[in-house]
């Protein structure tokens, strides 16, 4: 036996209960050996292969708009709406049934305050006004005149995870305690470009932008940030924005609460400071133990959660698995993340999988041994500003229990010897 093949037979450990080191599933796979050790594959015969129904028939026609399988089904987002309301609320991503990193557009998570409008594209306008020297008012054809950038960016709800600041472990799994995150491709028109067509005044700090929902949801934005990689979209995952995530136009604001990144955009006010709407004031401001509370905390924090195994998708027997997640920043790229298969006791580096975006959704991967026994998986994200997620007990600590947003500690699953994982607290 070579020494290539010798090391992926004897794989090293990385860390305790089981984890590997991260170069082991890819040295495996490179060997052709990576069947053999997650499972034993039945040995064929010649012939084996049985001509099934679907080969003895014509397949179905074309159609004017791709549907996914219908065996499918299951990948659904799941919603919650207010009491007695239709369209208040918010629908959740199946990460735990997708792999790689762009959220497809009919799976994009959701909030809505108001439901979500019918709006004619021909009759909608943006009005750009306030400490300008040029109020203007865009169609979407004079939009779609100036250049347009696309960028990979993720939208996480600053209410995402928020029921982990509760005492107990809720009930749950990937999707509905991590599910209101998601990434796209985002295609748009930069707001700066808009901004300075407009003349804006050098003294104006802040712009206030305003949705065209019945609610009219409207958020005080840094000017610095509108400047900055503000980009008035389009169209996501290239084709047009569907009217759950705002249709015809949105405010994207890369690495920002997903409440600022203003859906069905109508109008951008330029002013001198905030304006304190009822959207940053009663809410979306992170109450301390002190009775104080944080406002205008805007970028998301480094943070990660195991989605493969996570509870819903139970282990099938002792062998060899891959662990898989995501981790994301508002701060810009993911550096590092770290798996932990025994509660935090000791940690391995993960596999980051290209391309590692900044303010968008990486995918991590690494390489585990289950022995059959409990275990308890956990993720711990670094960005490249140096910040590293911090644990559930860190981060209560510092913020207490008596808010919901900007949740981003460490998420546990415990496998139980019986394949089961569910969420607790370690």
């Amino acid at each position: 036996m070579d020494k290539k093949r010798l090391a992926i037979g004897r794989p090293n450990p990385a860390a305790g209960n089981g984890l590997l080191d991260r170069r082991h599933l890819f040295g495996a796979a490179a060997a052709g050996s990576m069947a053999a050790l997650i499972s034993r594959p039945v040995v064929a015969a010649a012939g084996e292969l049985a001509v099934e129904p679907w080969m003895r028939e014509l397949g179905s026609p074309f159609v004017g708009y791709g549907q996914p399988s219908r065996f499918e089904a299951k990948v659904v987002r799941v919603s919650s709406t207010a009491p007695g309301t239709t369209g208040t609320g918010a629908s959740r991503t199946p990460h735990h049934l997708l792999d790689g990193t762009i959220t497809p557009s009919g799976l994009h998570f959701e909030r809505h305050h108001s439901g979500i409008p019918d709006i004619n594209p021909d009759a909608h306008r943006l009005l750009i006004h306030g400490l300008v020297k040029r109020p203007l008012v865009f169609t979407l054809e004079t939009l779609a005149r100036y250049p347009v950038e696309s960028r990979i960016a993720f939208i996480e709800c600053g209410g995402n995870s928020g029921a982990l600041y509760q005492k107990d472990p809720a009930a749950g799994g990937m999707q509905a305690l991590h599910g209101l995150v998601s990434c796209a491709e985002w295609t748009g028109v930069r707001l700066a470009d808009l901004l300075d067509e407009a003349g804006a005044d050098p003294k104006a700090k802040w712009i206030l932008a305003e949705g065209a929902d019945e609610a009219g949801m409207s958020r005080s934005v840094p000017m610095a940030k509108a400047m900055d990689d503000a980009i008035l979209a389009l169209y996501q995952n290239g084709e047009r924005i569907r009217p759950s995530n705002g249709y015809p136009l949105r405010l994207l604001l890369p690495g920002y609460e997903g409440n600022m990144n203003v859906k069905w955009l109508r109008r951008i006010k330029v002013t001198e400071g905030p304006t304190m709407t009822k959207d940053e004031t009663s809410k979306y401001t992170i109450s301390l133990p002190d009775g104080k509370a944080l406002q205008f905390v805007f970028p998301i924090e480094a943070k990660s959660v195991i989605t493969h195994p996570s509870p819903g998708l139970s282990m099938k027997g002792v062998g060899l698995y891959e662990i898989s997640g995501l981790a994301w920043s508002g701060y810009g790229k993911i550096s590092k993340v770290d798996v932990s298969a025994d509660g935090g006791k000791s940690w391995a580096a993960a596999a980051l999988q290209e391309p590692v975006l900044a303010k968008a959704l990486t995918r991590f991967r690494a390489a585990w041994r289950w022995n059959g026994g409990p275990a308890i998986l956990q993720s711990r994200a670094t960005d490249d500003s140096g910040y590293v997620q911090p644990t559930r007990a860190r981060l209560i600590a510092d913020r207490g229990m008596k808010t919901i947003y900007h949740f981003n500690g460490i998420a546990s699953w415990a496998v139980g010897q019986n394949g089961e994982v569910t969420h607790v607290y370690a």
